[in-house]
């Protein structure tokens, strides 16, 4: 979902998008230590270009990016992704791409990362904002981007999100694994974001209601049903933005669609087995425990008692999950429309280096998921532990887990360090100095050159 401009201007099948043919349906798979926490991550990425008939040779919007070591420091890895869209939508994923690790490896070289990252993350993507308004190549007059980056820094795992992509843990709780929203859509459906704007002069509206064939003062828009309601300006049928917050859309700024991130951090607990970065191709017809119950259908996660209770728990690569998804996201868009929307999906499993399974792996009930780390902080002595060779990844049967709504925002164990201003609900509060992030004595405070794949950014190392 995007603006009236070009976003939805449409699908290769599955595996045939950017995302370069490696591993299943283009997947691409990695792997990054996080020492200081004793946590091995392992991601997949994918990405497939939309299905646009009336275009066919249109590339992909979308971009993505996974910087492990990120700045020199293996303990901070960042996960993001970038939903283009307008006539110049690639150009405003791919400039958001690079500039936002340019600019929060210099706040990481300078301090500031590891002090404060929720102001960290708000300056860096402020200033890719900025710069992208002067860059000469890129006009983002009427054509922006979304952005929702994830950092893992040691035992913490901090969230900043423009837009409507969104970010999602899978954690273990009563039984079963939930959803864990790690960010909230900005879109006029929220109230607080729609009293916002309004009152920098939009209106709000939907493409039937501007159009005259609804009441246009009516508020009763349903999510997924009909055209959503949409940014306007006063007195012009644009920008016609579904989000109220982005990157570029320089004319959207005029009433009150901005670049300035919601921000959450968590602690990364024993009962937190993974968590998902992905664009609104994703998210448009799945909800987040849908999302979370397709990549925990192929996780087997035993629990045997004894031995301290913690055995190996085996579970399929998270290639196989990625393409599930997008292949069930792909289908989804085709049944409600003509067309399917750019798919990217990052999924990052989280696992105890010292065993062979997630870290989630003893089902621990953590009843406290989810609260906020200013209130239940990371240890600050965590022995590091360095991995055994990579165990073989086993196929096995998944267990189904009973589907249900992660909730409102209202509804959510909210722990967002730097909330919407006008947002009522979230907690404001500082990161204790036991969960700000590790930084090893031997990072560097320059980032290393991005190099590109398959349409993305990676930049990996070997472990250690």
């Amino acid at each position: 979902m995007g603006c009236t401009q070009g976003k939805c201007c449409l699908p290769r099948p599955p595996g045939r998008g950017s995302g370069g043919g490696r591993g299943r349906g283009g997947a691409t798979l990695g792997r990054a230590e996080v020492p200081g926490a004793g946590l091995l991550l392992e991601y997949a990425t994918l990405d497939v270009a939309g299905l646009y008939p009336d275009s066919p040779g249109r590339e992909s919007q979308d971009a993505h990016l996974v910087a492990t070591r990120f700045a020199g420091d293996p303990d901070l890895h960042l996960f993001a992704v970038f939903d283009g869209h307008g006539a110049a939508g690639t150009a405003c994923a791919g400039f958001a791409r690079d500039a936002l690790p340019r600019l929060l490896a210099a706040a990481a070289g300078a301090g500031s990362l590891a002090a404060d990252p929720a102001a960290a993350f708000r300056e860096a993507m402020l200033g890719a904002n900025a710069e992208m308004h002067a860059a000469a190549g890129v006009d983002d007059f009427m054509s922006g981007t979304t952005a929702v980056a994830a950092l893992v820094a040691g035992g913490a795992l901090h969230v900043a999100n423009v837009g409507d992509s969104r970010a999602v843990a899978g954690v273990w709780r009563a039984g079963r694994v939930v959803a864990e929203d790690l960010s909230w859509d900005q879109t006029p459906f929220r109230a607080d974001e729609r009293a916002r704007v309004k009152a920098c002069g939009a209106r709000v509206m939907s493409v039937e209601q501007v159009e005259g064939m609804r009441d246009p003062e009516s508020e009763g828009w349903v999510p997924d049903e009909g055209d959503p309601p949409r940014v306007w300006a006063r007195d012009g049928l644009y920008p016609g933005t579904a989000f109220t917050r982005s990157l570029g859309d320089l004319a959207a700024e005029a009433v009150g669609v901005i670049a300035e991130p919601e921000v959450k951090s968590v602690e990364i607990t024993p009962a937190h087995l993974f968590f998902v970065v992905a664009s609104d191709g994703v998210f448009e017809f799945l909800s987040s425990q849908e999302v979370v119950d397709m990549i925990n259908s192929s996780i087997l996660a035993i629990a045997y008692r004894g031995l301290q209770n913690r055995k190996v728990a085996m579970y399929q690569d998270p290639r196989d999950a990625c393409s599930a998804i997008a292949a069930e996201s792909y289908k989804l868009w085709l049944e409600h429309e003509n067309r399917t929307d750019d798919i990217t999906i990052i999924i990052v499993h989280i696992r105890d280096s010292e065993i062979s399974g997630p870290a989630g792996s003893d089902k621990v009930d953590c009843g406290s998921i989810g609260a906020s780390i200013a209130a239940h902080t990371v240890q600050s002595e965590i022995p590091v532990f360095v991995p055994p060779e990579a165990s073989h990844l086993n196929r096995c049967a998944a267990t189904e887990m009973q589907s249900s709504s992660s909730g409102s925002p209202t509804e959510r164990s909210l722990s967002c360090v730097v909330p919407s201003p006008t947002h009522p609900l979230l907690i404001h509060g500082r990161i204790s100095d036991a969960s700000k992030p590790m930084r090893s004595e031997q990072a560097a405070s320059q980032v290393q050159p991005w190099h590109q794949v398959d349409g993305g950014t990676e930049l990996e190392r070997p472990m250690q």
